[in-house]
């Protein structure tokens, strides 16, 4: 048996129809982003498909944040810091691509050591805290 077919709807009522569902459906991000992804879809004359992928990832992506959000104030880490916020300047024998593929977490992964040596103030605690020990929490 087929789904009886929806006639027609206005843009308002379509719209307004989008934003009921992802209510009742619990989706924020695809309510907030469908009008401008639907205005890009229109002008890049992407597919349906293509539109419903762009509005489901941009749903998980922002699930994904929201969770390491969650789990970052869940572990109570004595301070807020961030690899974004690491400071290269100050310390010009970090290499940054070293830091960066740390922080992607592959080492905890592959149960490997980590050892950070250096003198007090040269950014030891702030990878520590951050981007290290947050991948332990995301691991739970």
């Amino acid at each position: 048996m087929s789904t009886p077919s929806r006639h027609r709807m206005s843009e308002q009522a379509a719209e307004t129809a989008v934003v009921g569902a992802c209510r009742m459906l619990r989706l924020p991000t695809i309510r907030a982003k469908f009008p401008d992804l639907a205005e890009q879809a229109s002008r890049e004359q992407m597919s349906y498909l293509s539109f419903l992928a762009e509005l489901l990832l941009a749903e998980c992506d922002d699930r994904a944040r929201r969770r390491s959000e969650r789990r970052i104030k869940a572990a109570a880490f004595p301070r807020q810091k961030s690899v974004r916020e690491f400071d290269f300047d100050a310390n010009p024998n970090i290499d940054p691509a070293v830091i960066h593929t740390l922080a992607t977490s592959e080492w905890v992964k592959k149960a490997q050591p980590l050892c950070l040596i250096g003198d007090s103030g040269t950014g030891k605690f702030h990878c520590e805290t951050h981007g290290w020990q947050l991948a332990v929490v995301a691991g739970r």
